[in-house]
């Protein structure tokens, strides 16, 4: 079943504390921690864009203020810049503030994922729409969030990223359980139930869910009534879990997209720093010389 409803808003929760990094996060937020040259928060806005998603809505909690002056004018630093004639970093600083059409709404109560998509009920409305979590960064040269559009117009429901990991990894993730008699298309699959970090013995799958998702409206009513889970949140997984049992003319459905392309972890530090590192090395400016001093480096 096809929906012709075009996906035109992406959701981006960014109010969680960034524990695991401090102290470094004690006084701006870990979406703003640098990769290369350009705080994490921008690569996933520039995902959403480059996908023809402008209208991003950020879920912000305390101490987030440096993420809505990043994408912000900043008048004296550019005047400083136009002074000096440093053309190259003044389009840089303006880039990030016509990047998108950005909104902020806040949080408040840390309930989780769940509750934290339910927080921008109010500004998607009745349309479908994206969810970008910052902690997974797509490399620029894949189209993801592209291809998880597509299905999302072809078949309606909902659509979730899945990536392959090895067994005895699933339980860091949710992970999902598919139709494999389902024929839905070369990496797409059908997905009937969801499992928020299974002991290994139960995970349904090695098929993880990464932080990208296409998401109908119908899941605001679903997390509106959806009790606590893991950890005492509202858990976005067991409202999808609840979408993918429910009709197709109900908002229901739930497809699975798999992931071959390139993903950088930001969640952890040893994960953070081998994304700076990746991405570092294509980078277009430095990247040939970083790889080489990394070859050569005793």
């Amino acid at each position: 079943m096809s929906d012709e409803r075009p996906v035109r808003k992406a959701v981006i929760p960014v109010a969680g504390l960034g524990t695991r990094f401090l102290p470094a996060t004690k006084a701006i937020p870990k979406e703003m921690l640098p990769v290369v040259d350009k705080p994490a928060i921008q690569y996933v806005v520039e995902e959403s864009v480059k996908a023809g998603l402008s209208d991003v809505l950020m879920v912000t909690g305390r101490n987030k203020g440096a993420l809505e002056d990043h994408f912000d004018r900043s008048w004296e630093l550019e005047q400083a810049l136009e002074a000096k004639g440093d053309e190259f970093r003044l389009e840089r600083v303006r880039d990030a503030a016509v990047l998108a059409d950005v909104h902020y709404v806040r949080q408040g109560d840390p309930k989780g994922l769940g509750h934290a998509v339910l927080c921008a009920a109010q500004h998607v409305g009745d349309e479908p729409f994206a969810v970008l979590l910052g902690d997974d960064l797509i490399d620029a040269r894949d189209t993801l969030l592209e291809t998880m559009l597509g299905v999302r117009a072809e078949h309606g429901g909902s659509v979730i990223a899945l990536l392959e990991v090895p067994p005895d990894q699933a339980h860091l993730y949710g992970c999902a359980a598919i139709d494999e008699r389902a024929d839905e298309g070369a990496d797409v699959v059908r997905v009937t139930g969801l499992v928020e970090k299974p002991a290994p013995e139960d995970a349904p799958s090695n098929l993880a869910l990464i932080g990208r998702y296409v998401i109908d409206p119908a899941v605001f009513e679903v997390l509106r009534h959806t009790a606590p889970g893991r950890g005492g949140e509202i858990q976005l997984t067991d409202a999808l879990q609840e979408l993918a049992a429910m009709a197709p003319e109900d908002g229901g459905g739930v497809r699975g997209v798999i992931f071959r392309g390139r993903r950088y972890d930001t969640g952890d530090r040893l994960s953070y720093l081998q994304a700076v590192v990746q991405l570092a090395e294509g980078h277009p400016e430095f990247g040939k010389d970083f790889s080489s001093w990394l070859r050569s480096r005793p």
